[in-house]
């Protein structure tokens, strides 16, 4: 069935800038590959060229091997397709009204807009980012074309203090890409978590400026994970995005709002700037 292409101008922009951003090289080793699915560059530089695609897509449309899908849901639920694979991250019960059944799901538990007690039994795949009787949660779901992994961060309690291990970080390998969802994130990842995370190419990163983290920490975290691929979720509204966006330095990202609610993305279409791509939500809460 044809898709309808919206030309996105990132070619544009000057590959020189990006040499502006320093970028500190991880230490952690790269997650074992299955047979399969293309090795990713967690803790490579990729050589990317610009050229990032946003497509009107519904789930389930046919996608290359080298091709990742994401699709803003809502709120800080995101779905990541690949071929043949359908996750969807902080899932709240349903992905709207096609309401597909993911091969995975991952779910935080800060908020109730972040997990579900009562997931899709079809789901074959439902990972908890918290800790359940004080069991750090650890998880390497490998389902041949993808490989889900998490690293485990502290969140503020109610109180003022600390829960340790009450989020996840997930990240998603397919299509030799490294996605990162920060999940409700509450502080800055420490070296060890950060050598755990390796490089995001594509991070799905809470902008509420205040819930989770204040934009000049987050700021930092983005440099620091050199995602080339930025997708702003849990805004709260255009005000609380647009203070979110206004607090990054233009020097070092670039901004695009294309009016769509997926990108395409493969190694080849990376962006060659850090570049924050603004998706609107398919559906709202």
């Amino acid at each position: 069935m044809p898709r309808t292409r919206l030309a996105l101008l990132l070619a544009l922009i000057p590959a020189a800038a990006a040499a502006q951003v320093q970028f500190p090289t991880p230490s952690a080793p790269a997650a074992p590959e299955a047979p399969g699915r293309i090795p990713s560059h967690c803790v490579a530089l990729a050589d990317a060229t610009p050229g990032a695609r946003v497509w009107r897509a519904g789930y389930g449309d046919a996608l290359a091997e080298d091709t990742v899908r994401l699709s803003y849901v809502h709120h800080a639920t995101y779905a990541i397709e690949t071929a043949g694979l359908l996750a969807a991250t902080d899932y709240t019960g349903t992905l709207g009204p096609a309401d597909p059944v993911p091969d995975v799901v991952t779910m935080n538990n800060s908020h109730s807009t972040h997990w579900t007690a009562r997931p899709d039994p079809r789901i074959p795949n439902v990972l908890e980012g918290w800790a359940i009787d004080g069991a750090v949660p650890a998880h390497a779901l490998d389902l041949g074309g993808m490989l889900v992994r998490n690293v485990s961060t502290d969140t503020r309690d109610w109180g003022g203090g600390t829960r340790a291990n009450g989020n996840s970080i997930f990240v998603f390998e397919a299509a030799g890409l490294c996605i990162g969802h920060l999940g409700h994130l509450h502080h800055e990842p420490t070296p060890q978590q950060y050598a755990l995370l390796g490089r995001m190419d594509v991070v799905m990163v809470p902008v509420d400026g205040g819930y989770t983290m204040d934009t000049e920490t987050m700021t930092r975290v983005l440099a620091r994970l050199r995602s080339s691929l930025i997708l702003p979720m849990h805004w709260f509204g255009e005000g609380t995005l647009q203070r979110f966006l206004d607090g990054l330095s233009s020097s070092e990202f670039a901004i695009m709002r294309p009016g769509e609610s997926s990108v395409e993305v493969s190694l080849t279409t990376l962006p060659s700037r850090p570049t924050v791509m603004v998706l609107e939500p398919r559906w709202l809460d």
